[in-house]
């Protein structure tokens, strides 16, 4: 009884709501830790991708097209592979609209997000791989901080846990007054009542913190080894679907099975053999991309007539004063006249 009460005073408590206003906008959390991640990964890919010799800008011209395809394809997953929560009996199919209430499959935003990186780097003659490589640690760091969203939207949870780091969910919802519907994850709770099975396990944060572990990982590596072709890329796929797989098997929360297994571990132990297999046969591709390559086919360190240190050469203009004409005769000897005359009232010198 003692023990249960400590357990009860150590654990994580759940924030009281997920949304604020300011008059008629609202501020989800969710959706603000979405866009943090965003800009971290873009902020932190930019500076490798310099540092790699890549162009300025990169990057950010890269997200314009990533970002959104992430997000479309992101949600297709989730609403794909949890389709009973938006189709059927009693269901409102415009409810897979709404982002802002959670809901985004980290692989259909990869899948889908590959294809807007892939564009944007066909268009600037960069390679995608090397671009992977460089957005990668930024990228699992965007996870994590987008794991805060499903912190304040009380999801992707455990199941019951008297550990000290047990987490409180409250119910957004009075069951006992059918008066108040159903807030939904991004409602006010009603008092501190604990949902039914509380604490849980806070499984948002074991990924947090695994995905923080998996960009040290991968930064560290690079740097050890030089990766390049991609194989930073892969290895954080292959990181981050080794801890995703336990985690999974963790929550408590509605999902679709595959042979009694949810359906995202499938798909987390498929992808993690094909993120290994991808980084053992990109070692074969020799080592990192020449920083040349990533300057994209618009940059003028590029052309044919650069010199050595990548400017291209200046060409002598008439107008800039660059080509110089040989004086006239009249004016060179007007020259040596004058210079004859200034030393012969010089002293002379002993």
């Amino acid at each position: 009884m003692i023990s249960a009460s400590v357990a009860h005073l150590a654990s994580i408590p759940s924030p009281d709501q997920g949304v604020w206003h300011i008059g008629p906008i609202p501020l989800r959390a969710y959706a603000i830790c979405i866009i943090v991640g965003i800009i971290v990964a873009i902020w932190w890919g930019e500076r490798r991708w310099i540092a790699r010799g890549g162009t300025k800008g990169a990057v950010v011209d890269m997200a314009v097209f990533a970002v959104p395809f992430g997000l479309v394809g992101g949600r297709l997953y989730h609403v794909i592979t949890d389709n009973q929560l938006y189709f059927g009996e009693g269901k409102n199919p415009l409810n897979a609209l709404k982002i802002w209430e959670g809901g985004l499959g980290i692989w259909g935003a990869i899948a889908l997000g590959a294809v807007g990186a892939w564009l944007a780097c066909r268009r600037r003659g960069i390679p995608l791989p090397a671009m992977a490589d460089a957005i990668a640690p930024g990228i699992v760091v965007a996870q994590a901080i987008g794991r805060l969203g499903n912190y304040f939207n009380q999801e992707l949870y455990g199941a019951h846990t008297d550990l000290p780091w047990g987490l409180e969910i409250y119910q957004r919802f009075d069951p006992g007054n059918p008066g108040i519907p159903d807030q939904g994850p991004t409602g006010v709770a009603i008092g501190h009542i604990p949902l039914e099975g509380s604490p849980v396990h806070p499984t948002f944060l074991y990924e947090l913190l695994w995905n923080l572990a998996v960009a040290g990982l991968i930064v560290w590596a690079d740097r050890r080894f030089k990766l390049g072709h991609g194989r930073v890329f892969g290895l954080y796929v292959a990181g981050y679907t080794l801890g995703r797989t336990w985690i999974e098997m963790m929550r408590s929360d509605n999902a679709n099975h595959i042979f009694g297994v949810r359906v995202n571990v499938w798909v987390s132990i498929l992808v993690f053999i094909g993120a290994v297999v991808y980084v053992v046969l990109a070692k074969a591709r020799g080592p990192r991309e020449l920083p040349e390559l990533l300057r994209g086919k618009d940059d003028p360190r590029n052309a044919p007539d650069a010199d050595a240190d990548g400017d291209a050469e200046a060409k002598p203009s008439e107008e800039d004063g660059a080509s110089e004409k040989p004086e006239s005769g009249e004016k060179a000897d007007e020259a040596v006249a004058g210079e004859k005359a200034e030393s012969g009232n010089q002293p002379e010198s002993r």
